[in-house]
């Protein structure tokens, strides 16, 4: 049968995001030197903005708490200039870039965009499916196919190993890419040995020769392979970021009560020029400047919603944390990101932007607002206490232990146990990595 034209319609669901709503995500999710530079550069390419004499209101009415767990002796200092921003992109513009050049269709596009948005500080991506999908807008539907396709995609940009789930994924990812490097007989023992990286770091050579079927001289060969990989690619990206931190918002102690406020160091106040915009009313033939002058409110309006869902969102942290009013750190209580959009009524999503590279400066110290999202870890009186809580009670143990005899994950497990911490050694192990302490084996002296 030959095929006939035909000319209808036909209504269907497709992804896509306004120009209005990306800017907002975007700047939500920027850093205060991020938006430094977004601020610079709005300035210098739009004539009707203008920076402003006055501090912009957050919008919200500053938090209060009973702080007198805390005292009134604590203070402490910030300031008010702003380190200047690496001239550098982040990991988020240098993968958009590549995603930009590469011809793959919109509803693609869209997707990796929304993949690049949930990578962590290390360029991995705690990839969910179902939890990527609740953030699209209703009606929108995509198969888990489609998925796989934008992560593939994503992971095959540079850096080699951006988008892994875990660092065994992220170490052959980066061997796929420089397989030209190494023989393949080498790069598949490479391979496998990245599942048995417990036992690498444990130095159990004769179970990985028995398990890997190989001699210990190809067995060295593989783990210098490994060795030469990074496994954290957006390490490169991050790099200046840790050199400083300056807080988005400040908790204040006034007259035993505490305070939220947005650090007005983080975001100098501009605005659109009062007489450029009057005169723009009465002209017929200014499209060009119409649209900066649209494109200066909307800037406006993303500034001013990025101010409040990061208030907000900090006010609620704390406000869901009376143990680190009381303690620090070690007070911390299980908080999920869920938790917050719940009791905010925002996504997730939003929430994860919201905290993204955002500090808090309290009288304990400068933390990232991440810092306060932890899972919940059982306690032996039947309570529950958080991972963070945890890791700070391992910090003491480790700063107390003896260079001649550092103490094991199982040592730990057993002390924490002693405090009322049940955890297993493997969670213990877990926990010192993400601490950046080496095994007791390397840190003996």
């Amino acid at each position: 049968m030959q095929s006939q034209p035909f000319l209808g319609l036909a209504q269907r669901q497709q992804l896509s995001l306004t120009p209005q709503l990306r800017q907002a995500l975007h700047l939500l999710q920027c850093s205060s030197q991020e938006l430094a530079l977004e601020i610079d550069q709005a300035l210098a390419t739009n004539p009707l903005l203008e920076l402003a004499d006055e501090a912009p209101e957050s919008g919200a009415e500053p938090l209060v708490v009973d702080a007198s767990p805390w005292g009134s002796g604590r203070s402490h200092l910030v300031s008010d200039d702003i380190p200047e921003p690496a001239d550098t992109p982040g990991l988020a513009e240098h993968l958009l870039q590549q995603l930009h050049a590469t011809r793959v269709s919109e509803r693609d596009a869209a997707l990796v965009w929304a993949l690049i948005g949930e990578l962590d500080d290390r360029g991995y991506l705690e990839f969910d499916p179902q939890v990527l999908a609740e953030q699209l807008p209703d009606g929108i539907e995509v198969a888990d196919a489609e998925w796989r396709v934008a992560l593939r995609l994503l992971q095959s940009f540079d850096p080699a190993g951006v988008a892994a789930r875990d660092l065994p994924e992220c170490l052959r990812l980066q061997l796929h890419v420089r397989h030209a490097e190494w023989s393949k007989p080498l790069l598949d023992l490479a391979a496998q040995l990245t599942e048995h990286l417990d036992d690498l770091a444990a130095a159990r050579w004769g179970q990985l020769c028995a398990r890997l079927r190989c001699d210990r001289e190809s067995l060295e060969a593989a783990r210098a392979v490994l060795r030469q990989l990074e496994p954290r690619p957006a390490r490169a990206w991050s790099a200046e970021a840790t050199h400083y931190a300056v807080p988005d918002v400040l908790v204040r102690v006034v007259r035993g009560q505490w305070q939220c406020v947005m650090n007005p160091a983080v975001e100098r106040p501009i605005r659109v020029s009062p007489g450029l915009a009057a005169d723009l009313e009465g002209l017929k033939n200014a499209g060009g400047l119409l649209a900066q002058l649209r494109d200066a409110r909307s800037l406006l309006q993303g500034l001013q919603q990025r101010r409040q869902t990061v208030l907000r969102v900090a006010e609620c942290i704390i406000g869901q944390q009376p143990g680190f009013r009381e303690q620090g750190m070690a007070g911390l209580r299980a908080l999920a990101q869920k938790d917050v959009a719940h009791l905010l009524e925002l996504h997730e999503s939003t929430v994860s932007r919201a905290v993204r590279l955002k500090y808090l400066s309290t009288p304990w110290g400068v933390f990232e607002l991440r810092q306060f999202f932890s899972a919940a870890v059982a306690t032996e009186s039947g309570g529950e206490t958080s991972a963070q809580a945890v890791q700070v009670l391992m910090a003491s143990l480790l700063a107390d232990e003896l260079a001649s005899k550092p103490l094991s994950d199982m040592r730990l497990a057993q002390l924490l146990a002693e405090r009322g911490v049940v955890v297993a050694r493997r969670t213990v192990a877990k926990y010192r990595e993400a601490m950046g302490v080496l095994p007791a084996s390397l840190r003996k002296s």
